[in-house]
C-alpha cells in the first residue's frame, strides 16, 4: 500500500504541478498573444503604407522614365544644334584664316608694289594738277571770250589760251 499512496500523492503532486505549470504558461502566453495581435494590427498599416509607397513609388519610376526619355530626346535635339554651332564655328575659324591669308598676301603684294603705287600716286597727283590747270585755263577763256563779245574789244595782254576742237564752233555761233 505504500507503493500506491505513493503513486497515488505522486500523481497528485504531477497534477498539482502540471496545473501549476499550465497557469503559469497561460499568464505567459496571454500578453504574448496581446502582444502579438498589437503587432499584427502594426503590421497590417505597414503593409497599407507600403503598398501605398510602393503605388507612389511606381508612379515617380514611371515619371522619371518619361522625364528621362524627354531629356534624351531633347539631348539628341540639342546634339544637333551643338553640331550646327560647331560647324558655324568651323565656317568662321576657316573664313578668318582665308581673310588673314589675304591680308598678308595683300601686305606681301604691297610691299613688293610699293614703288609702283607711290609712282602711280605721283602721277595721279600730276594728272589732277593738269586736269584743274586745264579747267582753269577753259573758264578763263570762256570768260575772256564773253567779255570780249560784250564790248567788243580784245585785250592783248591775256595770255592765248589752247582751245577744244567744239570752242571754235561755239565761237561761230
Amino acid at each position: 500500500m505504500d507503493w500506491q499512496l505513493i503513486l497515488a500523492i505522486a500523481a497528485g503532486v504531477a497534477a498539482i504541478a502540471l496545473l501549476v505549470v499550465a497557469v503559469a504558461i497561460a499568464y505567459v502566453l496571454i500578453p504574448v498573444k496581446k502582444n502579438l495581435d498589437h503587432i499584427a494590427k502594426t503590421l497590417d498599416g505597414v503593409e497599407g503604407q507600403i503598398q501605398g509607397i510602393t503605388r507612389e513609388s511606381t508612379d515617380l519610376l514611371h515619371k522619371a522614365n518619361r522625364l528621362t526619355e524627354d531629356i534624351q530626346g531633347k539631348s539628341q535635339k540639342l546634339n544637333s544644334v551643338v553640331d550646327a554651332v560647331q560647324g558655324m564655328g568651323d565656317s568662321v575659324n576657316n573664313l578668318n584664316s582665308s581673310v588673314d591669308r589675304v591680308t598678308n598676301s595683300i601686305t606681301h603684294n604691297i610691299s613688293q608694289n610699293e614703288e609702283k603705287i607711290s609712282q602711280v600716286v605721283q602721277w595721279s597727283n600730276v594728272a589732277m594738277e593738269v586736269a584743274d590747270k586745264w579747267q582753269m585755263r577753259q573758264r578763263r577763256n570762256k570768260s575772256y571770250n564773253t567779255s570780249t563779245r560784250s564790248t567788243g574789244e580784245k585785250d592783248e595782254n591775256l595770255p592765248v589760251a589752247v582751245s577744244s576742237p567744239g570752242y571754235k564752233e561755239e565761237q561761230d555761233k
